[in-house]
């Protein structure tokens, strides 16, 4: 099936290596990044969900109203506006975007930051409110008539909204976690359940889990996969860059946090245990930035050329991850190269592998390097 990508847009320009500068909100830089991962060839941008940051409904229409064919991953914490509001809400932004609108569900993962939006209740609990909420947003989408809920979290009495999905039957459902909790809670609802990236050989024992999980509710979710690929022309060139980030980040204010910091959310203990291990995994993983940042997030890189990353984000879409999220150290310039780059070569190589298994034979060697043109000079790394 063909891969989707999915890539980041905000209002202000930042990374790890990148200090934010000017406004907090620039209407201006939110258009260029939408407009720039569209260009792109991205099937997708995520919204991300910040305590201190611009509320991301609003962040989805705009980027909407800028951009034509562009979908929209837009994060969302149960438990701050009802199950009721947020499905109405949702709705009405999938309208807005012309039925672009994909919503991923984040539980929470870390108890301070829970607490700035006054959310005091523990990590298990957050994922049973999830899953109610959830369960409460479908009804809103899909019931015709008014409805009761009595849950542990909720409850409501003639339920019913007028306003539902342009998609049916509802928008799609974004999730994850590494925890029991998470699978057990939120792979019932999912469309597709996230991953960070993790050697190839732990992401499949985890799909597996998934799948179970998945299975005994009757569901069949797909998958995504979160890197942060570090290109450049060669090889050796992609990592004396990553080398370079890494250095940069371990004298900077991420490093001093992560050192201090107290790691709760499981991803991120995956992840750590990871890097733990050994600083490069399969062919071109690199988790060193993992452990340099203490892996708030998406935090694993994949190096190398174009061909080298191209066939190590290949390998994960073998193993049954459908959706790719990529995001650069240097956000726009690296988006642009992505789109130059690696996404035409992924696309290529996995129309390919599709291909094959509808033969049933196993792709040529030359069906499995396929490439789309040649490297450019004017890369990210080089710059």
């Amino acid at each position: 099936m063909p891969v989707e990508f999915i890539g980041w847009t905000a209002p202000q320009v930042a990374s790890e290596i990148i200090p934010a500068t000017g406004p907090v909100f620039s209407t201006d830089v939110l258009t260029s990044t939408a407009r720039v991962h569209e260009a792109a060839g991205f099937d997708r941008v995520l919204i991300g969900y910040f305590t201190n940051g611009a509320d991301g409904f609003m962040v989805g229409a705009q980027t909407a109203a800028v951009t034509g064919r562009l979908g929209l991953l837009l994060a969302h914490r149960p438990g701050f506006i009802a199950p009721t509001l947020a499905a109405r809400k949702l709705a009405t932004l999938d309208h807005i975007s012309g039925g672009r609108l994909a919503v991923h569900i984040i539980a929470g993962g870390n108890d301070a930051d829970q607490a700035r939006d006054g959310d005091f209740i523990d990590h298990d609990a957050r994922y049973r409110r999830s899953d109610e909420y959830l369960h409460v947003m479908r009804r809103m989408w899909t019931e015709t008539q008014p409805f009761d809920h009595d849950g542990e979290f909720y409850r409501l009495r003639g339920a019913q909204t007028s306003i539902r999905c342009r998609q049916e039957p509802h928008i799609p459902l974004y999730g994850g976690g590494g925890s029991d909790a998470a699978v057990d809670r939120l792979t019932p609802h999912l469309d597709t359940y996230m991953l960070w990236g993790e050697p190839l050989a732990d992401t499949s024992a985890f799909m597996s889990r998934v799948r179970d999980a998945a299975a005994r509710a009757g569901r069949m979710p797909t998958f995504s996969v979160s890197t942060r690929p570090i290109l450049a022309r060669t090889d050796d060139e992609a990592w004396e860059r990553a080398l370079r980030i890494l250095d940069h980040i371990r004298k900077s204010p991420w490093a001093q946090v992560a050192s201090t910091r107290t790691v709760e959310n499981v991803g991120s203990q995956r992840l750590l245990e990871v890097a733990s291990r050994r600083d490069v995994h399969d062919t071109c993983l690199f988790t060193a930035l993992a452990t340099a940042t203490g892996a708030p997030g998406n935090s694993t890189a994949l190096v190398g050329s174009p061909e080298t990353v191209a066939a190590a984000l290949t390998a994960y879409y073998e193993i049954g991850a459908t959706s790719l999220l990529i995001r650069g150290y240097d956000p726009l310039n690296d988006a642009e190269d992505y789109g130059r780059e690696l996404i035409p070569r992924v696309r290529e190589r996995v129309a390919a592998i599709d291909r094959a298994r509808e033969s049933g034979q196993p792709p040529s060697p030359s069906q499995a390097s396929a490439t789309s043109g040649s490297p450019t000079t004017s890369m990210a790394g080089d710059r």
